[in-house]
């Protein structure tokens, strides 16, 4: 340093209150900061009379924060007012590291507020066993993987792109619920109210559901390969290009369904009511 005389401990007053640091934390981290030019001597230091404190006009509520960031360049965990106070403190003592991390942190936490929350199976879980109306909830492309969804209220709830493989909808309520492009391989959908429900897309491969409500739902392009819809009222529903392949449709109500073009040759139909289904081009 340029002048050998001063201490390497110092001793700050800043707005009354007192720290005591050494002039390497002051001038280290941060070389073009106004601190480290008092602290390297280009500048006269003014010190009081009380134990030799250098005062620096200043509100000393932050400072410890800023003490810290010189000496190990972590930016504080504080709330977005807080944040404010600091970036103003930081650039007075010309900080422009942590006025960058600051910033940093908050460009971040507004990302975080515009980016749907993740629903972990715990939150789910908890929901339902609080019993809590999950109608109109939107579970779009959460993982709900093996999660007990059984005789929940649903109405309307959407659950685009969800992976919920082997999750249980047993008896539950899933009126005009949104389920586009969602996996629900071997899912137990048994019983379930999926009037008017959208399962366009959906993959539903090896899914039971034994006498479900499925009026005038929408399964098209759904692959039902290997489900099991034995009893299932699908009266009026449009299975429009699903695959159907091994699909077990016995004594299930297709009255008034849209299956054109739809290859039947490999599900089992046996007992299934057909009275004005739309079977133009089906393959039999």
């Amino acid at each position: 340093m340029e002048d050998s005389n001063l201490p390497t401990l110092v001793r700050l007053s800043i707005g009354g209150k007192k720290f005591c640091t050494t002039i390497d934390t002051l001038t280290r981290r941060e070389p073009d900061s106004m601190l480290a030019a008092v602290f390297s001597s280009r500048h006269t230091v003014y010190q009081d009379s009380e134990k030799g404190y250098v005062f620096v006009d200043r509100d000393g509520k932050h400072f410890r924060h800023i003490l810290n960031w010189l000496r190990d360049g972590v930016v504080p965990t504080l709330t977005d007012s807080e944040y404010s106070e600091l970036i103003r403190e930081a650039e007075y003592y010309q900080l422009l590291g942590l006025i960058e991390g600051v910033s940093s942190v908050l460009n971040k936490r507004k990302e975080d507020e515009k980016s749907p929350a993740e629903l972990t199976r715990t939150d789910i879980i908890k929901c339902i066993q609080s019993e809590r109306d999950l109608s109109l909830v939107d579970f779009s492309f959460a993982c709900l993987k093996n999660v007990f969804f059984s005789r929940a209220n649903l109405q309307c709830a959407k659950f685009r792109d969800v992976d919920a493989v082997g999750s249980n909808f047993h008896n539950a309520t899933l009126r005009e619920c949104e389920f586009t492009g969602a996996n629900l391989r071997g899912a137990l959908l048994a019983g379930a109210n999926l009037q008017s429900a959208n399962l366009q897309d959906a993959s539903l491969i090896d899914c039971s559901f034994c006498v479900a409500d499925l009026r005038s739902a929408h399964l098209q392009s759904a692959d039902l390969t290997d489900a099991n819809l034995e009893g299932a009222n699908l009266e009026g529903a449009n299975l429009k290009g699903a695959k159907l392949s091994n699909a077990n449709l016995k004594g299930a109500n297709l009255q008034r369904a849209y299956l054109r073009h739809v290859n039947l040759r490999d599900t089992h139909l046996e007992g299934a009511k057909l009275d004005g289904a739309n079977l133009l081009g089906a393959i039999r």
